[in-house]
Formats: structure tokens, sequence, C-alpha cells
């Protein structure tokens, strides 16, 4: 019995040693969460799978709408000048409805019946205007001669500052106690909307008129910066560029400015021999198909352009290269397609912020609205309108018809003023001696005193 209990003791004692080694293992195990918390907890496998198919779906719609926009340019480039007005004209329609939309959100609840009707209004007569002008300017030969056509040219500008001045009386009329800060707030926002996109994109369209190079070559420039500065920037990208867009860097805003001047320059190469880009344009339905003829613009010929000595070169030794001298202006297209025009789109992703949108709408599926993607183009077509007209234009006047417009148009006392101004022009370029200037003017107004003396008589 004896030797019983105390087998039982030693036993029940054991087991409680046990128990008490065995507590903490026991605590441990219910403070570490059980396998199917663990599971409830991560996110389930279904939500990884949709999240990359939506990306992998949003890379194919990208990617196929990009491939759509390369072909329908190229196809509307090719096709002819008809074809690229209206893709200009699509393009400005559909970034100024973008641009108005998202400040104009309120607007119904404001029951303001017209702010939208006006904001189109606008549009209509400042397009009316905008391309009353480039065909006045570029096709007068075919207005003049039509009875329909050629007194509202004549009248063009008259017209139009009717109509807008129509618009404008309505807009004052319309203004209602309470809403004034809103609807001039909408003004000033239309306006600057068709400033910023309506009146850049008619430079472009001037650009198309004078020669298609003039249109594509700005174009692909900044399309061709992008590209570079994207992939300069993932390869070797480093150091961030601007605030307003954190993804661009420094290292590859300027890896593209290289890429892009190396680039145009052999891209201008290969339009130079295309009659079809340097001609302008004369006919709206021209194609790439028919056979185009012009005298081309002096930038399109190549010329010899021969080093001075150099005193770090043998005496007589000189360095030559024979290019087109478009190609020498394309490289300072090339610089503000990548120096400047970006800034256009930092213009925009600043707007897009101080209205907590992503993009300016969704136009272009996969690539968000127009704007997006026009905000650098508008900027550099006018940079290439206003070069292009400075530095290269040619305006051949016909030197008979300047004399009879002078003879037929101006009086004695006016030809008298034109020739005194060409003298002090010439004696001032050097072309002749001051002092024959001089002489020459001196002979000519004792003889127009002598014929205003006969004539009073």
């Amino acid at each position: 019995m004896a030797g019983s209990q105390g087998v039982g003791t030693i036993g029940s004692e054991t087991d409680k040693m046990l128990d008490s080694t065995r507590e903490p293992a026991d605590l441990t195990a219910l403070s570490k969460p059980s396998p199917e918390e663990t599971d409830a907890s991560a996110p389930p496998p279904t939500a990884t799978v949709s999240e990359y198919e939506k990306k992998k779906a949003n890379f194919i719609v990208r990617t196929f709408w990009t491939f759509v926009m390369i072909a329908g340019f190229f196809a509307a480039l090719f096709a002819g000048h008809i074809y690229v007005v209206l893709i200009i004209t699509t393009i400005q329609i559909v970034s100024f409805k973008e641009v108005i939309a998202i400040a104009h959100l309120g607007s119904r609840a404001r029951d303001l019946r017209f702010a939208k009707s006006l904001n189109w209004y606008w549009l209509a007569t400042t397009m009316y205007f905008l391309y009353g002008e480039s065909v006045v300017y570029y096709f007068r030969h075919i207005i003049l001669v039509d009875k329909v056509l050629q007194p509202l040219s004549t009248h063009h500008r008259f017209i139009s500052f009717c109509i807008y001045i129509f618009g404008f009386v309505f807009f004052v009329g319309t203004l209602k106690t309470g809403h004034l800060r809103f609807q001039f707030s909408q003004f000033a926002w239309t306006h600057m909307a068709l400033f910023l996109i309506n009146i850049q994109a008619h430079f472009i369209l001037n650009n198309m008129f004078e020669g298609l190079i003039w249109f594509f070559l700005p174009a692909a420039l900044v399309i061709t910066n992008d590209i570079f500065a994207y992939i300069c920037g993932i390869t070797f990208g480093r150091t961030q560029l601007i605030k307003l867009s954190p993804k661009k860097t420094v290292e590859g805003f300027l890896g593209a400015w290289v890429m892009t001047m190396v680039f145009g320059w052999y891209l201008s190469r290969i339009l130079l021999s295309s009659n079809y880009f340097i001609c302008p344009a004369t006919n709206l339905a021209t194609s790439i198909l028919q056979d185009i003829h012009c005298e081309p613009n002096p930038v399109f010929i190549p010329r010899t352009y021969t080093s001075p000595e150099f005193f770090f070169l043998p005496p007589g030794y000189t360095v030559s290269i024979t290019v087109a001298p478009m190609q020498i202006h394309t490289l300072v297209w090339a610089t503000f397609a990548s120096l400047i025009a970006p800034f256009g789109g930092f213009f925009a992703s600043g707007l897009k912020r101080s209205f907590k949108i992503k993009d300016f709408g969704d136009s272009i599926p996969g690539h968000g609205g127009m704007t997006d993607r026009m905000d650098c183009q508008f900027i550099m077509g006018m940079f290439a309108f206003l070069y292009y007209q400075t530095f290269i234009a040619v305006r051949n006047y016909n030197p008979g018809a300047v004399l009879d417009m002078m003879v037929t148009g101006l009086g004695i006392d006016d030809q008298a003023h034109v020739l005194k101004s060409l003298l002090h022009i010439w004696a001032r370029d050097g072309v002749i001696p001051p002092a024959v200037a001089e002489q020459v003017l001196s002979i000519l107004g004792e003889n127009l005193a002598t014929v205003s003396h006969h004539m009073t008589e």
C-alpha cells in the first residue's frame, strides 16, 4: 500500500511538472494567429489575378490604339491635305471640349441654360474667323473669282467681328445676379482655351498649307522626343527634373534632346527628296499618288559650308560639309521640341493637378484625353510657324505688279515719298553713297516743288 501510494504521489507530481512545462508552449501557441486567420488577413489570390488582368488589358488597349492612331495619321498624311485639315479640326474640337468640361461641372446645378451653348458659339466663331483667314490668304486665286465667296472674303474680318459681338451681347444679357462670378470665370476660361488650343492649332494648319514638311516634321520631333525621354529616363535617369512630373528626369530630358537632333537631321534629309512634302498646297485634293512640281525653297537645296582657317589647323587647311540648310534649321527645331515644348506638357500637368484629375478625358482609349496627347504639339506648331515666317519663308513679289500699283494707285507726292524712302534705305545699306542719295533727294525736291507750282497755277 505504502509503496503504491508513493508511486501514485510521484506520478501525480510528475504530471503536474509536465503540465507546468507545457503551459508556456500553449500560451505561445495561443498568441500566434491560426492558419485560418493568416489566410483571412492576406489578399485573396483572385484580387492579385484581377489586378494583373486589368494591367494586361490596359496595355493591350493602349498598344492597339497607338497603332490605330499611327495608321490613321499616316493614312491622312498620304491621302491629301483635306484629310490633314479634318484631323486638325477634330483635334481642336475634342481638345476644346475636354478643357471646357473640367471647369464646367457646376453649370447644371446653377441653372444656367445657355452656359454650354455659349462655349460652343465662341468656338464656332473663332474657327470661322481663323479658317477664313487661312483660306483667303492661301487660296485667294480661287476665292476672288467666285461670285458668292468673293464678298465673304472681302468682308471676312468685319463679318467675324459682327458674329463675335452678337455672342458678346447675348452673354451680357444672360448674366444673372448670384452667378456673376461663375459666369465671368467661365467666360475667361473659355477664351483661355480658345487661345491655347484653337489659335495655336491655326498656326499648325497654316504650316500644312505652306508644305506638309512644315506640318509633319515638328509633330514628328515632339513624338520622337517623348519616346526617347521615356527610354533614356528608365535606362539611366536618376535626377528629378520638375516636381509637377515626378517621373521626368534630367538625364532623360537631355538624352532625348541629343537623340531628337540626330533623328531630325536624318528625317529632314529624307523628306527633302519628296515634292509632295516640300511643295505648298495649291489644291486640297492633292495626294501622294499625284505628280507634284514646284520651285523648291532655297533651304531645300544642298549647300557647301567651309570653315575658316583656324590657328590650330595647318595653314590652308579648312573643313567643308555639304548639307541642305533645312537640316541645320531642323537642329533648332529639335532643340525647341526637346527643351521648350515639354513645358507645354508640364503646364497641362499643373492644370490637371489644380482640378485633381488624372487625364483631361477618355477620348482615346488607354491614353486618356486628346489634350493629354497634344499639349506639347500646340506650342511646337506655333513656334514652327513663327520660325518659318521669320527665317525661311520666301516672299516672291512681281516687280511689274508693284510698279503698276504705285503708278495707278499712288499720287505724285506718294510716289516721291516711296522713292525717298528707298534712297534712304540704299544709303543706309551701302548700296549707294550717302552723298549721292542727298544729291538725288535735292534734285527730286526741286523738281517736285516746280511741278506743284505749275499744278496750283
